[in-house]
């Protein structure tokens, strides 16, 4: 079937789906959910995955390419596929966490990453760090740039989610 064809189909079917009225709905939005047994049982298992490599990414961007950025969009793309394939509904309850929550949030840590330094007297985002030791795992050095890289995740994924879930629930 060529393209023309696939949005003519569309076209019918988005214009029959307009006349047939509000006591379909149900039915139609199960038509154009996926209902590939496959990915539903697939995405049930790559989803854990999917985040750790979001985390991992996260986590890497300090020395090395990634960051709060690639780590937001691979951890909004995860949940994206679980939401086209269960439901919007469904994905937010495994988020647990409203999308606009999450952008807030990230805000409010990039902007504490950058006051920070200012209680200390250095200028307005300058790194500060700060050395932990923690039992079985030994010293960590943690700083602001960590804070602000969180920040920067969680506003990414936030808006990303926002955009995807307003459109599937259309």
């Amino acid at each position: 079937m060529g393209m023309s064809q696939q949005t003519i189909r569309w076209n019918n079917f988005h214009r029959e789906s307009l006349a047939i009225g509000a006591g379909h709905t149900r039915k139609l939005e199960r038509v154009l959910k996926m209902n590939s047994v496959i990915l539903k049982t697939a995405i049930r298992f790559l989803l854990p995955l999917l985040m750790l490599s979001s985390v991992f990414l996260f986590l890497r961007g300090h020395n090395e390419p990634g960051g709060g950025f690639v780590g937001g969009l691979a951890a909004s793309g995860a949940i994206a596929l679980y939401a086209m394939t269960h439901s919007a509904s469904a994905a937010r309850k495994v988020i647990r966490i409203p999308p606009r929550a999450m952008i807030g949030a990230g805000l409010l840590m990039s902007l504490g990453s950058g006051v920070v330094p200012m209680a200390f007297g250095h200028p307005f985002l300058t790194g500060t760090w700060t050395t932990t030791h923690i039992s079985g795992l030994g010293e960590l050095h943690l700083g602001t740039p960590l804070l602000f890289d969180l920040g920067v995740y969680c506003v990414v994924t936030g808006v990303t989610l926002v955009f995807v879930i307003s459109l599937l629930e259309e």
